[in-house]
């Protein structure tokens, strides 16, 4: 999704990879914010960059929903294509045509939906760019790369991190990162982050506890990948919290999306040739004829 998060700048230092029996030599605090000045230069990426289609397979307790979406010079388009593992039907077909065919159509609606990404978009740079001062970092070891989880055959920095008591969120985006502890796991040479798994020690409240709350024992996990050409894709998010919103509406989410069959797209693509490509791809998925999930992009 995404996530979908080129450098800032040229980094004065490169961190090794460590052994089990070298210490690294960055501090953690200082591969943490090189590692997220990476990742939000890679978020503010020039829109003509690289372009890819892709499948997301969304899993929750009602069912599960399979998208296909490709990456635009205008916005992210998608289109539903099976409902727990079965098609769609030709009349849920040619809603999803219509629906997409009113973007293209209508200048204006799309306009709409490209803000609502980029507010999308925004809100996930400001809690990333706020990590380094949230949490306190120290070094646990290291982890294999996988083919899911950064990079396969490179090993991954793992650090353990905790609540900063001296962090105040400068806004409620931020707050979510309160009383949250946990791993993360760090590419060393490509500076990208392969994973994030967090829980909430503690109940989390938001906008002054006004609009609502998230309980403890909340958890998710974020899984980057390479998927080729040194681009990092999102290749899974699971998400598990409960709580509430205007003191009386209860939430409760729980899902599980894997990310797979990354495929480059021309860098130009338009979002109406967009549109075309996810008509053609939801065809062949139809009629059985699409490319199953790439194992090598499914978190095991």
């Amino acid at each position: 999704m995404v996530l979908r998060i080129l450098a800032l700048s040229s980094l004065a230092y490169w961190a090794s990879v460590p052994s089990s029996a070298e210490e690294p030599q960055l501090a953690p605090i200082e591969l943490v914010r090189a590692t997220v000045a990476n990742e939000v230069a890679a978020g503010n990426a020039n829109p003509d960059g690289m372009k890819h289609m892709f499948r997301d397979r969304k899993s929750t307790p009602q069912g599960s929903q399979t998208r296909i979406y490709v990456e635009t010079r205008d916005g992210m388009a998608g289109m539903t294509v099976a409902y727990n593992d079965k098609p769609l039907s030709p009349q849920q077909r040619l809603d999803e045509k219509g629906r997409l065919a009113g973007l293209v159509s209508n200048p204006e609606q799309l306009k709409r939906k490209q803000r609502e990404q980029k507010e999308d978009g925004d809100r996930t740079l400001r809690i990333l760019k706020a990590i380094p001062e949230a949490f306190l970092f120290e070094y646990d070891g290291t982890v294999p790369g996988a083919g899911a989880i950064g990079r396969a055959g490179v090993n991954l920095v793992r650090l353990k991190f905790r609540p900063n008591p001296a962090f105040h969120p400068p806004t409620h985006v931020e707050q979510v990162l309160l009383g949250m502890s946990g791993f993360v796991l760090i590419d060393p040479l490509q500076r990208r982050i392969a994973e994030i798994d967090g829980t909430l020690l503690q109940a989390v409240s938001f906008g002054w506890g006004i609009l609502g709350h998230l309980d403890k024992g909340g958890h998710f996990l974020v899984n980057q990948a390479d998927v080729g050409d040194n681009c990092w894709e999102l290749s899974r998010m699971s998400l598990t919290f409960t709580g509430k919103i205007l003191l009386f509406k209860n939430i409760a989410i729980k899902s599980d999306e894997i990310f797979s069959n990354f495929r480059r797209v021309p860098d130009d693509t338009t979002f109406e040739q967009g549109v075309k490509l996810l008509e053609a791809e939801s065809a062949k998925f139809a009629s059985g004829g699409s490319e199953t999930a790439d194992v090598n992009r499914t978190p095991q």
